[in-house]
């Protein structure tokens, strides 16, 4: 990885377009999740609440067309760019989006263009580490990479806090669920709207080559095995295969997590703590990173702060004796889990991307991301069916997933020069 990059005050340009365009397609994942029980009343007779393709699907099919879209987004950003690569996202973002808001009361045409919307997502997230790449001197790629996952969390954030201020989420409201055209809409158009604006300014790099060096070297086949040669890397893939899907899980439901805790109204509280931590904790650990230059003492605190977070969620009912005090221990919890899961997530991506070079950035990203969509594919249909039964076996899967996680993070290797441990 080249150290000698132009690092020009136009990088900032480009990571604040990606940041937008990032920030719109998190808004469009999760538009449904914190409102799922008042949505469920606004399409009702439109679909089977009790099958796997319900409300929470919307976000779920975030997840499972990231399994078939990531290595496709990878092979395109390392072969053509992040211009090309990220703006066949924005493009599908910009239509995609507006469709929803158009067809808002009809849960066949939302969910078809959610789909779309979740096939351009992994042309725009996987791009994170490219950018960097192209952009920024390695003493500033995990801050970069942090502002970047900050912009995820943001989008998120808005879509748990914003919705449910839109809709009317109050169950003994007679309007129980009125307001979702008006939340597409406006979602629709600020995605529009910064989609052309991120077109118009987002630059490939600054000798302008549009092909990534990396990617010339090794190729894609060959960038995919030396990947898996790499001890580290198959455990930073494990990692993401438990945090990832964990805290996608979490966000996907939301609002099925706050009835399980007996919250008896929609707010999106949980998810926007849990937000509102990793906004802090993807400015705070991936910088202190750079400074410190490691990555894996970092990538442990992480592991195990999510240990603690994922318990402390789980049990938060049986550890308290009323239902109100269960309820703001959870919402403790859910900061915790966001600080230290979220920010584990650039840091994971720099680390990746460091661990298996000369392997294009998009590519091991791309692996990572992937492997955290799978399982959280599969943990939100076991979470969702026959109405969320099987939710608290989840959630104490999670803390037992979790202290796995971070017994396996000890064993990776340092990354950077200078610092490297076995």
């Amino acid at each position: 990885m080249n150290e000698t990059v132009d690092v020009r005050g136009y990088r900032w340009v480009v990571l604040i377009a990606y940041m937008l365009v990032t920030i719109a397609i998190e808004v469009q994942w999760l538009t449904h999740a914190p409102i799922a029980r008042a949505a469920e009343v606004f399409y009702a007779g439109q679909f089977d609440p009790a099958s796997v393709f319900n409300i929470d699907f919307l976000a779920m099919s975030y997840m499972l067309l990231f399994i078939v879209m990531s290595m496709p987004a990878s092979y395109a950003i390392g072969r053509w760019g992040i211009r090309v690569g990220v703006g066949v996202g924005i493009v599908v973002l910009a239509v995609a989006s507006l469709g929803k808001a158009l067809f808002a009361t009809s849960f066949g045409a939302v969910l078809a263009f959610q789909l779309a919307l979740a096939a351009a997502q992994p042309f725009i997230l996987n791009a994170v580490t490219a950018l960097t790449a192209r952009w920024f001197p390695l003493s500033e790629r995990g801050l970069a990479a942090g502002l970047a996952a900050l912009a995820q969390y943001l989008g998120i954030i808005v879509a748990m806090v914003c919705t449910p201020m839109i809709v009317d989420t109050t169950a003994a409201s007679p309007t129980y669920g009125d307001g979702i055209p008006r939340m597409l809409a406006i979602y629709g158009v600020a995605s529009a709207v910064v989609s052309v604006v991120a077109l118009a300014l987002i630059r490939e790099r600054p000798d302008g080559n549009a092909v990534d060096p990396d990617f010339r070297r090794t190729g894609f086949a060959d960038g995919l095995r030396h990947i898996f040669r790499q001890p580290s890397m198959v455990i930073t893939i494990l990692l993401f295969f438990i945090g990832l899907g964990i805290f996608n899980a979490v966000s996907s439901m939301v609002d099925s997590i706050a009835s399980y805790l007996g919250v008896r109204d929609s707010d999106g509280l949980i998810g926007a703590l849990m937000l509102a931590g990793g906004v802090v904790g993807a400015i705070v650990l991936p910088a202190l990173s750079d400074r410190a230059r490691a990555r894996k003492p970092f990538i442990v605190l992480c592991m195990a702060g999510m240990v603690v977070a994922v318990a402390v969620l789980t049990y938060a009912s049986r550890l308290t004796a009323t239902g109100a005090v269960a309820y703001r221990v959870a919402l403790a919890a859910s900061f915790v889990l966001g600080f230290f899961v979220m920010s584990a997530g650039p840091i994971g991506f720099q680390y990746a991307a460091e661990i298996s070079a000369p392997a294009p950035e998009s590519m091991s990203q791309g692996l990572l991301l992937l492997a955290g969509q799978i399982t959280g594919v599969l943990f939100v249909a076991g979470m969702s069916v026959r109405e969320n039964a099987y939710l608290p076996f989840f959630m104490t899967l999670f803390v037992a997933l979790s202290v796995a996680a971070f017994i396996g993070s000890f064993f990776l290797r340092e990354s950077l020069p200078g610092r490297r441990s076995q």
